[in-house]
């Protein structure tokens, strides 16, 4: 025979459960706009029916059920879409460093404009054909000085304010190799606690929203890849275990471990505090050191520092920043060695008054040199690395405009001052095809630098498209991450109801069973009173 109270047991167990799933849907309320919040859910499971196959069993047509209770909490999300989110997120954070950087270049070399490198230049060459139509024009020679003065600090400009963006960018690099790490050990911490609960049958659903925000963020400074080992214990089959994070190249292949079950590897980026090429020299995570070219992880790490500039597996540095400065290096000093040359062959107005009666130069403080480096008589390929900041005007040309060469020097003994054949020699210097070196193709000056300011325009435009891809597919990959695991108020409110006419049903049924019981209790027996 079947208990008389069983019926008081079954509501008890629909009132429970029904009120942890009220519970539920309130913490799901409550955390409607907390930042990587997944929604939860009670999964119901039926108790075990009565009665349960045995000899002795009642004799009763079928097993009953006995009521409901509340099997788990579980997380509503889907870990495929958090494996698209994170790709996308990585591929964002490398092509928003990118477009950061070039855009900051673009700024700072500012072509076309009537103030960028190219109008200067011009303006210069424009001068030396003012000076050749009348050679003896003081007017327009000091023109050709205060020209020659501002193509020099122009060159100087762009080379000094590329290097301070590019010191910005290192201490960047310094800041994201710290929130990596900071990140890391979040995360190394959040596993251990989700080890000290799942070994006890507990699913820590909260902690477990906490390690996924964290490797979010990750996953937008470096490229990882993220696998579960188990607690171990009484685990339930709901949980997640504790995080494995690799850091994986663009083809997924592990390079490094960054986080294990027992612990983390911090990242340190390599840059030398002295010599001449401060550059990125290696990746060490843990105990472990990586040349750059093994470093193969996209996210905004990469993009800072092959913005900065790294040692290649040549030996030779490479880099956004270090190839621009290099450029301007190769231009100015080809443009220096070049003029200087048929400048130092001519001869001025102050050489021509001091030939001797023999018809020999008596040159004026040296040969003039119109673009110097220290102002030395000549430059060597030496003084080809960082020209561009020291390139400038002879202190011979800024004490005398009679330093200008304008005319032949050949023959001294036939120079005078309305020759210029110098100068119209110079204003050719612009026309011709120079080797700039570092494997450069023949151009003039022209064509050099707008192959270079092209070649970074069509850089920067293709990071900032990329970095638009990247935003829009990540924005699509969240929305559908959303629509799977955020809070629908609506949804919430729909279930509080549910839940709550479901609580309200069993109590009833307590109350109807109380009736019942009271009638068996007071009222049999009670005939023939």
């Amino acid at each position: 025979m079947r208990s008389t109270f069983q019926g008081l047991e079954t509501a008890r167990r629909g009132m429970y459960t029904q009120q942890s799933a009220l519970q539920v849907t309130g913490h799901n309320v409550a955390n409607a706009n907390t930042l990587g919040f997944t929604r939860q859910r009670i999964n119901f499971e039926q108790t075990e029916t009565y009665p349960p196959p045995a000899m002795n069993k009642p004799q009763i047509p079928g097993q009953i059920g006995t009521g409901v209770e509340a099997e788990s909490v579980q997380r509503i999300r889907d870990s495929f879409l958090d494996v698209q989110y994170r790709g996308e997120n990585n591929k964002l954070g490398y092509w928003e460093t990118k477009a950061e950087s070039l855009m900051k270049m673009e700024e700072i070399m500012n072509e076309p404009s009537d103030s960028g490198l190219a109008k200067t230049m011009d303006m210069f060459w424009q001068s030396l054909q003012d000076l050749a139509v009348n050679p003896k024009n003081s007017g327009a020679r000091s023109v050709v000085r205060q020209r020659g003065i501002a193509l020099a600090e122009t060159f100087q400009y762009l080379s000094n304010s590329l290097s301070t963006i590019r010191q910005d960018i290192k201490n960047e690099i310094g800041v994201t190799e710290k929130e990596v790490n900071s990140l890391l050990k979040q995360i190394h911490n959040v596993n251990k606690q989700i080890g000290d609960v799942e070994p006890h049958g507990m699913s820590p659903n909260d902690l477990y929203d906490e390690r996924d925000r964290l490797i979010d963020d990750l996953s937008k400074l470096v490229n990882i890849k993220v696998t579960n080992q188990p607690s171990g214990g009484n685990s339930s089959p709901l949980a997640e275990g504790k995080a494995v994070i690799s850091l994986v190249d663009g083809n997924n292949r592990p390079i490094a471990n960054l986080v294990h079950a027992k612990g983390y590897n911090e990242i340190k980026v390599n840059i030398p505090s002295t010599g001449t090429d401060v550059n990125v020299n290696s990746i060490s995570i843990g105990s472990q050191n990586y040349e750059m070219e093994k470093f193969d992880a996209d996210g905004k790490l990469k993009g800072l520092i092959e913005s900065f500039g790294y040692m290649d597996k040549n030996g030779d540095t490479a880099g956004t920043y270090p190839d621009m400065l290099s450029e301007l290096d190769n231009l100015a000093f080809t443009f220096a060695k070049e003029f200087n040359k048929i400048h130092s062959a001519g001869m001025s107005p102050n050489e021509i008054n001091n030939v001797d009666k023999n018809g020999d130069r008596n040159p004026v403080n040296k040969d003039i040199l119109f673009f110097v480096n220290g102002d030395t008589n000549s430059l060597s390929e030496s003084d080809r690395k960082g020209f561009s900041q020291r390139i400038g005007l002879s202190s011979e040309i800024k004490s005398s405009l009679d330093n200008i060469a304008n005319a032949d020097g050949s023959k001294p003994e036939e120079a005078t001052t309305g020759d210029s054949s110098v100068l119209l020699q110079l204003t050719e210097v612009i026309n011709k095809n120079f080797d700039y070196g570092q494997n450069s193709q023949m151009a003039n000056f022209r064509n050099y630098y707008e192959v270079l300011i092209g070649g970074m325009a069509v850089d920067a435009q293709n990071a900032v498209r990329l970095t638009d891809n990247s935003a829009t597919l990540r924005q699509a990959v969240e929305e559908r991450r959303m629509s799977t695991s955020a809070v629908s108020l609506d949804e919430e409110m729909t279930n509080m109801i549910q839940y709550q006419h479901a609580y309200n049903a069993s109590a009833r049924m307590i109350s109807l069973q109380d009736e019942l019981l009271d009638k068996i209790i007071n009222g049999m027996g009670t005939g023939g009173r």
